[in-house]
């Protein structure tokens, strides 16, 4: 390890003599516009660093400039301490600018290879690959290996200096890649010192981008993405990733991930290898919940109990009672003609087999991606990474000021905050989660007023201006419109609240200040699923699971704050609405954020270049072109994760009421694929490479959407869906002793369902303005109600009809949950999560490390304890001699 006198100073006040500080390397630029490497062009640029020229800025004072210039310069100073080599460029565009290109050197790479546990070639990977059966049909669809050559496979092991010589070194500049290179860099920026303040140190990158001091650090792209560079020593990875991956033509191809992996580090590599299977898995999905909406859309005109709500002399004689107090009057049945015509699609057969399918289907794709995903972590060297001490954030080592005795080790550490203090933030932390979570509930809340008093509105009105209208009219119900307005509306809440909380999420997690990076990145995740799972599927949660179940009947009706009456389904049920509601969220959703991450980066990278001084006719350099490009910020791919998983609830949660859903999402996905590639290699800065082993805590959140996505399925067919009180009707209450047919059949089912109220018992408060012209002393309830009729001794009580529709849901429940529960494990046993592939790979590399590393160390041992017992022999027997002359 380098010994490394670093100059820090000692307070803000204090500075240390000038002549004891180390500064860049100045060059002038060439015109090598391409070129990624210093002025010599021998050594190459690993990192950039850009700051505006204190001398020349006028919008602060001269002692704040002073200061961000000794900070600056002192934190260059100890960089080049560190073994580091800076060369400093003036701006070809604005003079202001200052690039300060870094390169590690040799033996800087390899002392921190060795301090990070980086894993490096040992030797070719001489394992036999056997082709599978479709590898022949994947062909079709990989990019030419004529252009991307593919990844020679190594085994490898942690670095270690003193063997280098067992390591596959054949040429120093390409030993270590460039995303390494970057790494390791970033890893020195980040915790190399620039000051102190009351005994603590200041530190980091970070800090001075936040400061201002910096104004931008990153490694840099290697070459354009519309051509290849115009240096021969580089690869234009770039420019062939944009080519056979980020384009839009690639649509139906195969991700090259090795290649990915290696232009940007593991943590993009897993993200669109996850991003990828999911897709592909989709297909499956997408194809089955094709074929059930064509089912139920080919068999709709078989339902019977739809046609009897559309036949004049069966639905049109039927009365229905007013759906809000005064202002509604009377209608007919046949009125939701249309509305039970589309519900036959989506509540038919297939919706059953379709969400048993899903319950199935989800188990699959995340027992066969925990198979996927060891593969990436033994191909990608990242089996072991959580198992090294991970490094500490250093926002969190700036805070360490307490000394506490470690258990352990028995020797103080510090620390930011004591055991109390610890208790003190998480139950703030966990206070404001449950704060804002209520204010979700509160804007969810306001959307359902916002339902009743609508609803009220459309009934009174809607009738009147459509009534010259009569094809409009059959769609335009005004339960449709309120339905419509309502998801229209909460959407557009969904979206404005996620621009809230995603600021409060971090806020709060920057407050309870996690120790590492992981742990930082999982606890993030956690607040920010709790919100947008509460603010996305609260809406469908109360249309799947409350909306007209708690509504009373017409002569005690329950009302909403005392004043709006409870909701009621229409006499289809509430699934129609649920699947509008799941349709808009979807497909808006989708529709949002495509043009937001499509048009946002454009139209910023734009206003950079227009805004920037003009420029003249000399040569841009590489770095210059990358700075007016966008940062992929602190958070990387969070919210591509997060968009993702919410897809993934809304697919599994919810599908039984919607089974288009996979299909929306497969072509979303497509898209989004590419256009994420698009994003990464045209509109942002080439992202620090980071490790990662897995997706880290979006696993077991799908898995908890995994179980929870069973339930909700059999309760949306059991509660929302209509189809077991029909299945009740058909084959008990059809026929005698309940019913008047002599086989079982679905006439007469909706007359049998639409429970029966007296006019004369409507209350004052509730009573129609409207007085009803006709001889009908009776309406029907318009949601499924079982009650006996007025005149019975139990009138409007809950009759055996309902006991009976009851007990065979809650064991519709039962039987279905435990079913797909039981395959479930089964899946799960029978799918190992590492395949004997990736095994006999994980035993080899062992064997090979011990043999390499540590045997060879005995060998040398041997060998050398063999030379000293020769010498001893000798010595003994030069004894012996003289002794027998």
């Amino acid at each position: 390890v380098l010994e490394l006198n670093q100059v820090i100073i000692p307070t803000y006040g204090t500075v240390p003599d000038q002549q004891n500080l180390r500064t860049p390397e100045w060059a002038d630029f060439g015109d090598k516009h391409d070129s990624l490497f210093f002025s010599d062009g021998q050594r190459r640029i690993d990192f950039v660093l850009v700051y505006e020229d204190e001398n020349k800025k006028i919008t602060h004072k001269r002692s704040d400039r002073k200061k961000q210039q000794r900070k600056r310069q002192v934190y260059e100073s100890n960089l080049i301490n560190n073994g580091l080599q800076l060369e400093a460029t003036r701006s070809v565009v604005d003079e202001k600018l200052i690039f300060v290109k870094v390169h590690a050197p040799w033996e800087v790479l390899c002392t921190y290879a060795e301090i990070m546990h980086i894993k490096l070639p040992l030797q070719p990977n001489d394992l036999k690959t056997r082709d599978s059966a479709f590898t022949w049909f994947s062909r079709l669809f990989r990019v030419d290996e004529s252009i991307i050559k593919p990844e020679q496979e190594f085994f490898t092991a942690p670095f270690q200096k003193e063997h280098l010589s067992n390591f596959y070194v054949q040429d120093k500049d390409t030993f270590f890649n460039p995303a390494t290179r970057s790494r390791i860099v970033h890893f020195i920026l980040s915790r190399v010192e620039y000051a102190t303040k009351n005994n603590v140190k200041k530190f980091g990158i970070n800090k001075l981008l936040d400061t201002g001091i910096y104004k931008a650090a990153f490694p840099l792209h290697d070459s354009s993405f519309r051509h290849p560079s115009t240096d021969p020593n580089c690869p234009s990875e770039r420019y062939l990733l944009y080519r056979e991956w980020a384009h839009p033509k690639n649509i139906f191809k195969l991700q090259p991930l090795d290649f990915i992996r290696k232009y940007y580090g593991e943590k993009i590599g897993i993200y669109f290898a996850w991003l990828g299977f999911y897709t592909n898995m989709l297909i499956v999905a997408a194809v089955v919940g094709v074929g059930c909406f064509l089912y139920g859309f080919l068999t709709r005109n078989n339902c019977t109990w739809s046609q009897e709500v559309c036949d004049p002399n069966i639905g049109g004689n039927i009365l229905m009672c007013p759906q809000c107090d005064k202002a509604c009057t009377y209608w007919n049945l046949t009125i939701t003609c249309e509305s039970s015509k589309k519900l036959c699609i989506f509540d038919s057969f297939g919706t059953l087999v379709f969400a048993v399918f899903m319950g199935i289907w989800v188990t699959l794709f995340l027992e066969f991606w925990k198979r996927r995903q060891a593969e990436l972590e033994y191909e990608w060297d990242t089996v072991e990474y959580l198992e090294q001490e991970e490094q500490v954030r250093p926002e969190y080592e700036a805070r360490c000021t307490r000394v506490v005795v470690n258990e352990v080790t028995q020797q103080e550490e510090h620390v930011p905050y004591t055991a109390c203090g610890k208790c003190i933030r998480m139950a703030f932390c966990a206070s404001a989660v449950f704060f804002w979570i209520l204010l979700i509930i509160a804007s969810v809340i306001g959307v359902i007023v916002y339902r009743l008093s609508v609803f009220l509105v459309f009934s009174a009105t809607l009738s009147q201006h459509m009534s010259e209208t009569e094809a409009i009219r059959k769609y335009l119900t005004p339960q449709t419109a309120t339905s419509v307005t309502a998801s229209l509306i909460s959407f557009i809440v969904i979206m404005v609240l996620n621009i809230v909380y995603e600021k409060v999420a971090i806020l709060i997690t920057d407050f309870e200040l996690p120790r590492t990076q992981t742990e930082y990145e999982n606890s993030l995740t956690t607040k920010m699923f709790l919100f947008q799972f509460v603010n996305y599927y609260s809406s469908c949660f109360y249309i799947a699971f409350f909306k007209g179940k708690f509504v009373g009947h017409p002569g005690n009706p329950v009302y909403w704050l005392g004043k709006y009456r409870n909701e009621e389904c229409d006499p289809g049920g509430c699934l129609l609405e649920l699947t509008t509601q799941l349709a808009i969220i979807i497909g808006g959703k989708a529709l949002w954020n495509n043009i937001q991450e499509m048009l946002l980066p454009w139209v910023k990278n734009l206003i950079g270049r227009h805004c920037a001084a003009p420029r003249s006719e000399k040569l841009i350099p590489r770095w210059e072109h990358d700075y007016h490009l966008q940062p992929i910020g602190k958070l990387g791919l969070f919210y591509e994760y997060l968009e993702m998983v919410i897809q993934f609830g809304f697919v599994t949660l919810f599908v039984a009421s919607f089974p288009l859903g996979p299909l929306l999402a497969l072509i979303n996905n497509m898209l989004e694929i590419r256009l994420d590639a698009w994003k990464l290699t045209t509109q942002f800065r080439r992202m620090v490479p980071q490790k990662a082993q897995d997706i880290g805590a979006w696993q077991p959140i799908m898995q908890g959407i995994a179980i929870l996505a069973v339930v909700t399925n059999a309760m949306i067919i059991a509660f929302t869906s209509d189809m077991i009180p029909r299945l009740v009707y058909y084959w008990s209450f059809s026929v005698p002793p309940y019913g008047s047919h002599s086989s079982h059949t679905m006439k007469g089912y909706i007359n049998s369902t639409l429970s029966v109220f007296s006019i004369s018992d409507f209350k004052n408060a509730s009573k129609p303005l409207s007085s009803w012209v006709g001889n009908q002393m009776t309406c029907r309830r318009v949601y499924r109600d079982f009650r006996y009729p007025p005149g019975h001794q139990h009138q409007y009580e809950h009759n055996i009809y309902y006991w009976h529709v009851i007990a065979a849901k809650l064991a519709f429940i039962i039987v279905m949950e435990h079913i797909i529960y039981f395959v479930k494990f089964i899946i799960s046993y029978l799918i190992p999560d590492v395949s004997q592939k990736t095994k006999s790979k994980v035993k080899r590399e062992k064997y090979l490390t011990q043999k390499l590393l540590h045997e060879n160390d005995l060998k040398v041992v041997k060998k050398t304890m063999g030379e000293i017992a020769d010498k001893i022999i000798k010595g003994v027997d030069s004894t012996f001699r003289h002794k027998a002359e």
